[in-house]
């Protein structure tokens, strides 16, 4: 049998002899044949009752798709064992499909159905990696719940069907995400597994603050772990000069803390992870990227919870950018992960308050006081307004209040001035604000579950220069009016709110943010349990 030598298989691959009657069966007729070998019918057998792998067969003439001296079928199990030796790269443990067992098994076959079987379990295999590296290991949803993405999963058999007639190292090759993020995370996890493999980062640095024109054994650990992560030129000095707080400025700026170029408590934190940490966080991005393998729209908006910021991208390109403040931290107030469309914006919007609020938290206060939150109006189920003097507050609770709440247009509304919609289930949305002095903090999460931006007016204007010649004029114009108004967006823009702790910037460089809601955490315990795992030194 001819396999492509993989280092590691390498030597087995040497001693691998094939009995006879294994040779024979990889002679068998190609579909397309009438003939009827055992051979055959042990395979229609073994896939019976398994509708997608009994489909792929079938589309096959329940010929070997493996089993075979032909040169398909040759390049075929070539092209397997080899990616499957390499499943590595990707985050993927090579042990989930077991490349070496599957050499063992067709070794010791000898039976036509213990051929049979064999041809089946490198089909397994295949389907097993094709959907992993296509579309995750994990169901998102079953992990973290406030995952709310429907995975764009392939069908097995038509995959199947589609690599027979495909080249077969192109076709593997070209089942991992191909947007240029999931590659550069590639590059960084093979980097950071180099990093690991020569020692790390070096020592942790001490609990000291460190300024400019500090010395000590502080500054010369800080100025080694800055040079073994890259942040700086090798040297010598040993006193936190310009180049050392320039290093610590960047350090702080692709780790999303305050650019002060002063080593205090949060940046000694995040300096002081180890290299094994940072790769759980890779690994579990690429698992994430695998999620989203899908055209995600030549414009899209995307939001990335961690990082407290959503950019509008055309054609890949980064063309707007600004803060965000996310979902506080409570279960019950995170903000979810999706994807849907922006359809429209609303200029003047007013505030229909959440259900859940009106109960929980004005409710309460009204029966402590009727002329509390005078600023919002209590209607009827028609949008009525209704006196406050003409309701007993005191005679209802959260399930019998029958009223709404809706903030009129202003600017104190809690929407601010302008809200961009993408309706969906949850009723997230991107929105001004009034509290501005929020998006100078470092962690932003305060909101009861929708995004609210820092530049709200721009992201406008960059949204309807697509359809408007003066985007700005026909803003303000509305604005001005203090009138509510819709605006539809003539061509719907794609919204992907997602969660990235770590990511690389336009450069390509990579960064990270904390896991500001522990869902990462959750993540990469799931993707251990499923046999992923940091590798050693030499491993």
């Amino acid at each position: 049998m001819s396999v492509v030598p993989i280092p590691s298989l390498l030597p087995k691959l040497r001693r691998l002899c094939l009995p006879a009657g294994l040779i024979a069966a990889l002679a068998m007729p190609v579909a397309g044949q009438a003939q009827v070998s055992p051979f055959r019918q042990a395979l229609a057998e073994t896939v019976a009752g398994q509708t997608e792998l009994a489909a792929g067969y079938r589309a096959h003439g329940f010929a070997g798709i493996w089993t075979g001296t032909d040169a398909a079928a040759v390049a075929r199990r070539n092209a397997l064992l080899s990616t499957l030796a390499g499943a590595d790269a990707h985050g993927l443990p090579r042990s989930r499909y077991d490349p070496e067992g599957l050499m063992a098994r067709m070794r010791d076959a000898q039976t036509v159905q213990e051929r049979a079987e064999m041809d089946v379990a490198l089909t397994r295999a295949f389907l097993r990696y094709a959907r992993d590296v296509q579309t995750g290991m994990l169901e998102p949803g079953r992990v973290v719940p406030l995952i709310r993405r429907e995975v764009p999963l392939r069908d097995p058999a038509e995959t199947l069907v589609a690599f027979l007639d495909a080249d077969p190292v192109v076709f593997l090759r070209d089942l991992a995400p191909s947007n240029p993020e999931y590659g550069r995370l590639m590059r960084a996890r093979a980097e950071l597994q180099h990093a690991l493999d020569t020692g790390g980062w070096g020592p942790r640095l001490p609990e000291t603050k460190i300024s400019q024109g500090d010395s000590g054994p502080a500054v010369v650990a800080l100025r080694d772990r800055l040079i073994a992560m890259g942040y700086l030129a090798p040297t010598t000095v040993a006193v936190m000069d310009e180049a050392m707080v320039a290093a610590v400025r960047d350090f702080q700026t692709r780790h999303g803390l305050a650019v002060d170029g002063v080593v205090g408590p949060g940046t000694r934190a995040e300096l002081n992870r180890p290299v094994e940490e940072r790769l759980q966080s890779v690994l579990v991005a690429m698992e994430r990227e695998r999620w989203t393998n899908m055209e995600r729209g030549r414009r899209h908006v995307l939001v990335n919870l961690t990082d407290f910021s959503a950019t509008i991208v055309d054609d890949e390109v980064e063309t707007f950018r600004t803060r965000s403040v996310i979902g506080a931290e409570m279960p019950d107030r995170q903000t979810p992960e999706f994807s849907d469309v922006m359809e429209h914006m609303v200029i003047n919007p007013s505030w229909y308050v959440p259900r859940s609020i009106v109960v929980n938290e004005y409710l309460p206060q009204l029966k402590r006081n009727r002329n509390a939150a005078s600023q919002i109006l209590i209607t009827d189920r028609s949008g009525r307004e209704i006196s406050r003097n003409a309701i007993d507050f005191s005679r209802y609770d959260a399930r019998s209040f029958p009223f709404s709440m809706r903030q009129p247009p202003s600017n104190s509304n809690a929407l601010g001035l302008v809200k961009f919609m993408f309706p969906n289930r949850w009723n997230i949305y991107l929105h001004d604000t009034p509290a501005k002095s929020l998006f100078g903090r470092e962690v932003r999460a305060f909101s009861h579950g929708c995004v609210r931006l820092n530049d709200p007016f721009e992201f406008a204007h960059a949204l309807l220069a697509a359809q408007e010649d003066d985007p700005e004029g026909f803003f303000r114009a509305r604005l001005n009016s203090g009138r509510e108004t819709r605006v539809s967006l003539e061509t719907p823009v794609p919204v992907h709110l997602i969660y990235r702790t770590a990511f690389t910037d336009p450069e390509g460089r990579l960064e990270f943010r904390r896991d500001v809601y522990g869902r990462d955490a959750a993540i990469w315990a799931a993707l251990a349990r499923e046999g992923v795992a940091i590798l050693g030194p030499a491993s």
